[in-house]
């Protein structure tokens, strides 16, 4: 958020501009049908997508034969009478009459509600000998011959892998002797695997012995980072990680055999509590998604250093990793890894150039109580663009970081361990955020703030640890999304802070499933609806868990193929060997592109794996109805394409200013920069830069300038505000 002088804001009112309306790189998908043998026929469902002219239309065919009478303009799913398990459906779309866009591949009806996805279980193991017991606080001599573990699938991701429009599925696998931070016991190691949703498996990670298992320890990112339409992998690494072709991954003078665990097998709290990584390198890696190969490492920034820093001396605290993806420059995705939040809080961005991990800001809120975002982060995060210039922040808590990684605000309000972002109360401009705190001594147990400010607009002291909060769309009667918490004595409260029940529904997760433009909820493996003073079942399918213990989480919930409504990954119990995607069979009788094409959302999903899992919201509201809502500033990225991006979009650089530099970043190679006063005289010229960034020291007294961008597809020219 940016403040301009005098003399600027006369060249803004003359409509000169500081930067240009980018329009985001994000995934080409390709139209997601999914067809379900139902009772009365068959369901069909599809997208449409963010990039779709509002006049499009689609044609349905079964078995080479048209069954629509007119294309279908108002909505993207369909039940057809005469399906049968056997009938083999293609969806066309049509503009002004005639076919336009890319049409549907053939699909086949689904026998049950879910698609089952076969995984390669990783085989348990036993831990080392351990006197005094593995699981909990208090020794209890459990296991004097090591622990028994297995494996069951965890946390998941989506992105295309391999180029083809449809997603797979990155899988993290959690042994059942997990840890909490706060917890002593040696885990068994942590892999991520990634399937097609047929079930071929394309590589597996073990991220191996010097990652501890546990919800805090692999926060993990998959995304398109370089634009080339394929999705890379990014997450913590460390001596003995070996990467999905089979190598080690480990920087020069390390050596991929040592163990850096603790083994004090009495040590139960304190320095060396057994089972803890405390010593040895950290790093952080950048995976090929095809192939999971190892393509670049470096040291983890910040490295965990004196870890008393942190808020404790037993590495609880020092060992608590977020991350997130989020387009600081308005244009390309970044990657945000982020390590402390109780007290020390650390934020490092990078992006993804030539295959390699390129810093590109860097954030230490130091050790002093009360300063910058000190003590002031949550168990997890969110992104947007909050403050509508274009480029996303991020959400921290109690805390945000504006697009240059400086602190946008801090509340005071300490840490939480939920909260939520969206167009909360549709009445108030911009973006709001739902928050529960820990400290007893915050000024609010719960409240709703803006995004962009900081701003509390309502909420409670509690003197109390809230633990959860819940903010979705559950009330057609009343415009915005609804709030509620664990806090005691309280209901359920409209976005102004008004009490509509004194009752609250699951304080879990939201879901679009049943076809209105109201969320559902969704607590373990159970969707239900609100009914103004309690809920109904509306799915609950058996023989499946969720995740993650008492938070009760999905594997997954996200808009991963047919139409806006999401889909929710669960695993099955019986094996612990399989995914199951559940999709709705519920008709809707309205029309929204993928939820994945809205930036808002899509970095939701990126984030959802991170810590505390949260659902992902919107970043606008549809409560009251569609009528107004456009079409995403996205370009697509298809993979085997030059790079996805027309001529005009490739011709224009994205230019800005920050920490007395200045930043370049285009969507093809720079080959040169020229910087000139406004009066016309040149500053400085870089020549045959070919990279797709380029910084430079701005000279010193210069407050306007005017930079000279070449790139294959052209010349652009910007004027920039220092």
């Amino acid at each position: 958020m940016k403040r301009f002088s005098p003399l600027v804001v006369v060249f803004l009112s003359f409509g000169t501009l500081l930067s240009y309306a980018a329009t985001r790189q994000m995934e080409y998908l390709d139209r997601g049908v999914v067809a379900v043998k139902v009772s009365n026929g068959v369901f069909l469902s599809w997208r449409f997508l963010g990039t779709d002219d509002l006049s499009t239309g689609f044609n349905i065919y079964r078995d080479d034969k048209l069954i629509t009478a007119t294309p279908m303009t108002d909505r993207t799913n369909y039940l057809d009478a005469g399906g049968t398990l056997t009938s083999v459906y293609k969806v066309v779309p049509i503009c002004n009459g005639v076919p336009c866009g890319e049409a549907s591949g053939s699909v086949t009806p689904w026998a049950n509600q879910y698609k089952t996805i076969q995984l390669n279980r990783p085989k348990g193991g036993i831990t080392a000998p351990n006197q005094t017991g593995s699981v909990g606080k208090t020794p209890d001599a459990s296991y004097p011959n090591g622990q028994p573990y297995s494996y069951s699938p965890n946390d998941c991701s989506v992105g295309d892998l391999d180029g083809d429009g449809v997603y797979e599925i990155v899988v993290k696998w959690d042994p059942s002797n997990s840890q909490d931070n706060s917890y002593y016991g040696i885990t068994g190691n942590v892999y991520i695997d990634a399937y097609k949703l047929d079930g071929t498996q394309l590589w597996r990670i073990d991220l191996g012995r010097n990652i501890r298992a546990g919800a805090h320890y692999t926060q993990f990112l998959v995304y398109d980072f370089d634009g080339d339409g394929l999705a890379e992998l990014i997450c913590k690494t460390a001596p003995g990680t070996v990467d999905g072709l089979g190598n080690d991954v480990i920087m020069v003078g390390d050596n991929p055999k040592a163990d850096y665990r603790n083994f004090t097998y009495s040590a139960t709290s304190g320095s060396n509590m057994l089972g803890t990584v405390q010593t040895g390198p950290e790093y952080l890696t950048l995976f090929d998604g095809k192939t999971g190969a190892e393509l670049h490492t470096v040291k983890y920034n910040p490295l965990r250093g004196k870890v008393s820093d942190w808020g404790d001396s037993y590495a609880n605290r020092s060992d608590r990793f977020l991350s997130c993806v989020a387009y600081l420059d308005g244009v390309r995705p970044s990657a945000v890894f982020c390590r402390g939040y109780y007290q020390k809080t650390t934020l490092t961005t990078y992006n993804v150039v030539n295959k390699s991990l390129v810093q590109r800001w860097y954030y230490d809120s130091g050790t002093v109580a009360g300063v910058g975002a000190y003590g002031q982060g949550n168990h997890n995060l969110s992104v947007a663009d909050v403050d509508a210039d274009g480029k996303d922040e991020i959400i921290y808590g109690a805390c945000a970081f504006d697009d240059d990684g400086k602190l946008l605000y801090r509340t005071g309000l300490g840490h939480g361990d939920a909260m939520h972002l969206s167009d909360i109360d549709p009445d108030n401009p911009g973006l709001e955020v739902w928050v529960v705190h820990e400290d007893k001594a915050s000024a609010y147990g719960y409240e709703l703030h803006e995004a962009a400010t900081g701003k509390v607009l309502w909420g409670a002291y509690t003197g109390a640890d809230i633990g959860r909060g819940m903010c979705a769309d559950i009330d057609a009667r009343y415009p915005g999304l609804e709030t509620w918490s664990t806090a005691t004595g309280t209901g359920t409260f409209t976005c102004k802070g008004v009490s509509i029940s004194n009752k609250r529904p699951s304080v879990n997760f939201r879901i679009y499933w049943d076809g209105d433009l109201q969320d559902e909820l969704l607590d373990g493996t159970v969707i239900t609806k609100w009914t103004g003073s309690g809920t109904n079942t509306l799915f609950s399918p058996s023989g499946v868990s969720s995740c993650n213990s008492t938070k009760k989480t999905p594997n997954l919930t996200a808009d991963l193929f047919g139409d806006w409504r999401e889909e929710l990954i669960l695993w099955t119990t019986a094996d612990s060997g399989q995914l199951r995607v559940y999709t709705t069979t519920a008709a809707s009788p309205y029309r929204l592109f993928t939820l994945m094409h809205d930036p808002v959302y899509r970095l939701a999903v990126a984030w959802q794996n991170a810590a505390y899992n949260q659902p992902p919201h919107l970043g606008f509201y549809i409560g009251g109805g569609l009528n107004g809502i456009r079409q995403p500033a996205i370009s697509t990225v298809k993979y085997g394409t030059e790079t996805g991006l027309d001529k005009a979009v490739k011709a224009v650089a994205n230019v800005y200013t920050a920490s007395g530099r200045l930043f370049v970043v285009a969507a093809e190679t720079i080959t040169s920069v020229t910087v000139y006063s406004i009066s016309g005289q040149a500053l400085f010229k870089a020549g045959a830069i070919n990279h797709t960034e380029y910084d430079a020291a701005i000279p010193q007294g210069v407050n306007l300038m005017l930079v000279k961008i070449t790139t294959a597809s052209g010349t652009c020219v910007k004027k920039v505000a220092v």
